[in-house]
């Protein structure tokens, strides 16, 4: 991998980089309508997941044709349609004898022995809600089994929680494949937040696991601080970490007000009470999500900063990156437990998580760090610049 990180002089650009072969000139509208297709599918199926988790909290368990149901097959629907249709454009490009590079959406791949020619992050989106589509079958067929749906970690609810991360993946390799534009880097600044989001219920999966700190938690941070970080060195802006904690929070914020409302204004358009219990809770997927976000992104952005000031490698910067924004969220999210849940905080367990975090930081630097080349380099279609 020849591509340089910012760390290496490439300097704040956002297309620091970038080899001259592959800085492409987009003027087209097919390539950011398209894109933010993409990211709006992911979006409704964000509400829609909000909303079921909610739904299932404050009302009780539903059945396989409910309108939050509905709302997260319909996001995954437009997403995969969308990127269907892009790699329909593409491989008709091929087989009329034009290059299918000036596309946007990433590096062009054969599929099916070259039958296909896909843009690379529209044959992950596209996958992954084909998944979705097959586990959406299992979940059918779970329910016409069991009946209603009491828990959230069912087998069904796995498989599609995994393939909506994978659609979601495919959009922030598509917004990362266009990075030397507006709308690539607003795209991306967007999109992995929605991912950031969706991360804590994917690692439920892991609960069981015993460990001196929870799984999910630790998921929590590894996921959080390797979004972020890859995100930043991505753009190659330090400002990037910045845009990305604000959009996360504005986030949490839409959801947190979403949430609720809508379980409940369904509940009583449909004339379902309310359960008797229900307590003055915060929303659960809101609350998951990390409170204290932009204080570790200001901590990364610091860093990234500092290490370019005094020259450090490409090879380390980012795992000290992640070791800050990592320590950031092991120590404020067990206070942010403590906020939402009126819990006492435990000083040994605040210990556990801070150091924890700074550790699973680290590996989050160095993951996002590989996955910021891969990203920069082998996601971007080469082309020839526009005269």
């Amino acid at each position: 991998m020849t591509t340089t990180l910012p760390f290496d002089g490439a300097g704040p650009s956002g297309t620091a980089g970038l080899s001259p072969a592959v800085k492409i000139s987009r003027s087209g509208r097919t390539g950011p309508l398209a894109a933010n297709t993409v990211l709006a599918g992911t979006l409704t199926s964000l509400l829609g997941i909000s909303w079921d988790i909610q739904w299932h909290n404050d009302v009780g368990p539903d059945t396989f044709f409910t309108l939050s149901h509905l709302m997260l097959y319909a996001g995954s629907a437009i997403a995969g349609i969308t990127s269907l249709a892009m790699v329909l454009v593409a491989t008709a490009a091929q087989r009329a004898g034009r290059s299918a590079d000036h596309l946007t959406g990433g590096r062009p791949v054969r599929v099916f022995g070259g039958v296909f020619r896909a843009p690379l992050g529209y044959l992950v989106a596209g996958t992954g809600a084909a998944l979705f589509l097959l586990f959406g079958l299992l979940d059918l067929w779970w329910h016409s089994l069991y009946g209603f749906d009491a828990v959230l970690d069912s087998p069904p609810h796995i498989g599609l929680f995994v393939s909506i991360s994978i659609t979601m993946t495919g959009s922030v390799i598509v917004f990362a494949a266009s990075r030397d534009t507006a709308w690539g880097r607003n795209g991306l600044i967007l999109s992995i937040p929605v991912l950031i989001t969706f991360s804590p219920i994917t690692t439920r999966a892991f609960g069981a696991i015993p460990l001196p700190v929870e799984p999910e938690l630790l998921g929590n941070i590894l996921l959080s601080t390797l979004l972020l970080i890859m995100g930043t060195l991505v753009i190659g802006r330090a400002r990037t970490a910045l845009a990305i904690g604000v959009t996360l929070g504005a986030t949490q914020l839409v959801l947190w007000w979403f949430s609720p409302w809508a379980a409940h204004a369904y509940a009583h358009a449909t004339g379902l009470p309310l359960r008797d219990n229900l307590s003055d809770e915060a929303p659960e997927l809101p609350s998951d999500i990390p409170m204290f976000m932009l204080l570790a992104a200001a901590t990364a952005a610091a860093l990234l900063w500092l290490g370019r000031k005094r020259g450090w490698s490409g090879r380390v910067a980012p795992q000290i990156m992640g070791a800050g924004a990592g320590t950031v969220l092991g120590a404020t999210l067990p206070v942010q437990s403590t906020l939402l849940e009126g819990s006492p905080l435990d000083m040994a367990d605040l210990l556990t998580t801070t150091a924890a975090g700074a550790v699973t930081g680290v590996l989050a630097g160095f993951l996002a760090a590989r996955l910021a080349v891969l990203l920069r380099e082998h996601s971007t279609a080469p082309a020839v610049k526009d005269h």
